[in-house]
């Protein structure tokens, strides 16, 4: 049985958090990001959604709420799709942290098997959560998964065969939709 997935990276986030790292850090949408969640509800509403699974984190779970309860499937939370954690780093301003390490971040790009930002995951781990939480998803219907930038680049690369050196390039944009073919 084949079937769909639609990756969503979460809508923008609370303006107070711009400029800064905030992998794990649990915070809601900003005043836009919520606008830009219902149009998101509206457009999703037609696909023929019926499975809805999220990070389990505020950015994430009022919209994966709103899409099952539009599609009359529950909203099942799985933190195997949550953002990088960032240790050290979490809540601090990226420019402040590139004072502090240099070019230390590029790491992310160049080490990512071996470098933990702020002692915090590497970019394999979460590749390889990625990759359990996508074999769990529903094989057939369509899927939408309401997540993160990091999770949703680990999960497509790794389905692209590309290296960890290559998520970067997997990126969504914050409110993008994916759509991936799931065999």
């Amino acid at each position: 049985m084949s079937g769909r997935v639609l990756l969503l990276r979460h809508p923008p986030v609370a303006g107070t958090w711009a400029g800064r790292c905030y992998g794990r850090s649990d915070m809601g949408l900003g005043r836009a990001g919520a606008a830009m969640a219902r149009a998101i509800v509206a457009d999703i509403a037609g696909r023929g959604v019926t499975a809805v699974v999220h990070s389990d984190m505020r950015r994430t779970r009022p919209l994966a709420a709103a899409i099952a309860r539009t599609a009359g499937c529950p909203a099942i939370a799985d933190p195997r799709w949550r953002e990088r954690d960032f240790g050290g780093w979490e809540g601090r301003r990226w420019h402040s942290i590139w004072r502090e390490t240099g070019d230390a971040m590029d790491r992310m790009m160049t080490d990512p098997a071996g470098f933990r930002p702020g002692g915090g995951e590497t970019g394999a781990d979460i590749a390889t959560r990625a990759a359990a939480a996508w074999h769990d998803l529903p094989r057939g219907g369509v899927t939408v998964v309401v997540a993160h930038g990091g999770s949703i680049a680990a999960a497509r690369a790794w389905l692209a065969g590309d290296p960890l050196e290559r998520m970067v390039a997997h990126i969504p944009a914050c409110g993008a939709i994916v759509e991936v073919a799931r065999d």
